[in-house]
This record gives C-alpha cells, sequence and structure tokens, in this order.
C-alpha cells in the first residue's frame, strides 16, 4: 500500500483533512518472522490542527511518521495527505558545507523556485524564524536551537500544508526547547499549518498540541486520545498543563506496564 500525496484540482473544493491515516498496519521482518510494529491505525488531521502522537519507545510512532512521509509503505491500510509532507528530524540533517542561507535555498531550488528569487526567500524565512542575518552563518557556527531553527526555515521553504515533526526538540537542553515550543506555536498560528509531531515527553506533547494521541507499545495501537482545550500561550509549567500531564503519564505507565516493559 502507497502513501498517497492528494491535492484538490480546484482550489474551491474544501480540503477536509490535511492528513488521512486508514487501518494503516506496518509489519517487518525479523528473526522470528514478521513482526507487528503498528496495528489498524486511523487518524485524521484535520486543516491547520496541531496534533501529538506520544507513547512509550519503540511504540511505532516515529515509523508511522515515516509512512505519512511517503518514506516507506505500509503493509495494510491507506495514507492520504494534503500535498506532499514537509519532514523535520530530532537531528537537524542540515548540509555542513553549506552556509545556513544556501541550506534553505537546496530546498528552495528542489521546489523549482527560480535561482534569482531564492535569495530574497531564504532571507525572509530566516526572519520567519528569528534568524535575521544570519544567511551567510556555516552550521558550525550556530547553537543547537539555532540550527533546529534553520531546518524549521528548512522545512517551510517546502511551501508543504503539512509538517511532520520527529522529536525536533530531544536533544536540547530544557530553556532552548522551551523557547522553541514558543517559535513553533507562533509560526504554526501564523501560517496556518498542519503539524503531525511525535514526541515520547507528555508536558511536550500537552504543551503545543490541540489533540493528544497516545500509542499503545508494540504493536502500537491508539489507547487513548485527548483534546487540549487550553488557551495558547502556554507555559510547560502551568497548572492545567501540568494536571493533563499527570492525567496522560497515569495512562501512558498502565500501558508500558501491561505490555511488560520496565
Amino acid at each position: 500500500m502507497a502513501t498517497t500525496f492528494a491535492k484538490a484540482a480546484d482550489d474551491t473544493v474544501a480540503v477536509t483533512h490535511a492528513a488521512r491515516i486508514e487501518h494503516v498496519s506496518k509489519s517487518f521482518a525479523g528473526p522470528a518472522g514478521q513482526q507487528l510494529v503498528l496495528d489498524d491505525i486511523t487518524i485524521d488531521v484535520a486543516p491547520g490542527e496541531f496534533v501529538t502522537l506520544l507513547g512509550a519507545s519503540g511504540c511505532g510512532k516515529s515509523t508511522l511518521l515515516n509512512l505519512v512521509a511517503g518514506l516507506d509503505k505500509p503493509t495494510a491500510g491507506a495514507i492520504t495527505t494534503d500535498g506532499r509532507p514537509a519532514l523535520m528530524f530530532q537531528e537537524h540533517a542540515l548540509f555542513p558545507w553549506l552556509t545556513a542561507g544556501k541550506n534553505i535555498e537546496l530546498a528552495l531550488k528542489l521546489r523549482g523556485v527560480p535561482k534569482n528569487e531564492r535569495r530574497d526567500k531564504a532571507d525572509a524565512l530566516l526572519e520567519l524564524v528569528r534568524l535575521k542575518g544570519a544567511y551567510g552563518k556555516r552550521v558550525h557556527e550556530l547553537s543547537g536551537g539555532m540550527r533546529q531553527r534553520v531546518a524549521l526555515a528548512r522545512a517551510l521553504a517546502q511551501e508543504s500544508k503539512l509538517l511532520l515533526m520527529d522529536e525536533p526538540f530531544a536533544a536540547l537542553d530544557a530553556i532552548t526547547r522551551d523557547v522553541l515550543h514558543d517559535e513553533l506555536t507562533r509560526l504554526w498560528e501564523e501560517t496556518g499549518l498542519s503539524v503531525l509531531f511525535v514526541t515520547h515527553n507528555v508536558r511536550e506533547a500537552v504543551r503545543l498540541a490541540q489533540r493528544v494521541i497516545l500509542l499503545s507499545s508494540r504493536p502500537g495501537r491508539i489507547a487513548r486520545e485527548w483534546t487540549v482545550d487550553i488557551p495558547q500561550p502556554r507555559r510547560i509549567e502551568d497548572a492545567p498543563v501540568a494536571e493533563l500531564s499527570v492525567e496522560i503519564t497515569e495512562v501512558l505507565r498502565g500501558e508500558i506496564r501491561r505490555h511488560g516493559q520496565h
């Protein structure tokens, strides 16, 4: 089964979803035969919605994101997205021999943007992620947080309607991560992007999302989901964020215990 990158032929046709994951399962060949990693996953991400996928390590979160991105194919089920998604990883994956601006220009080039327009667009994207003036900086001159901002600008350069994020802030210190939470929330509100964000950090999931989906341990199944009605802007230390995080953590612990993981 293949991922389908669909787009309405007429802009007047209302798009009902940014991503539709329908009864998706994924198996991999292992020493003991086929191992089921994801089992019958169904998720709809609405246009402009911010959804976090949460679960213990090894539950299949990143596998599911790769399927939505079209990097792999599901064993069963179907995935449709509104155009080709942009993908951002935990590692920035910037080319060290290129400047920050040239890394972004590469994405613009692949999108077919004319050469004489790329510099201005790259500068505008750097300004959008609050890195104005960083066009000529090499990767080694940038902090971890700045590198992730450049990676985010490069993802935005693809002009996708759906942004897939695989634990993009996990390697950052707490303060930098908190700042980038604010920046991501701002960009999401300004651009109208749909975001599917993978994390194992419960508070991060609640801090960012409109909806939190918890996957059970392998094979990954949808164990439960929560609608987050806490108004933005949120802080990770806010009482409502902490309260919901405690509730979700208890359910997550139950899933881990139930599947015999320690």
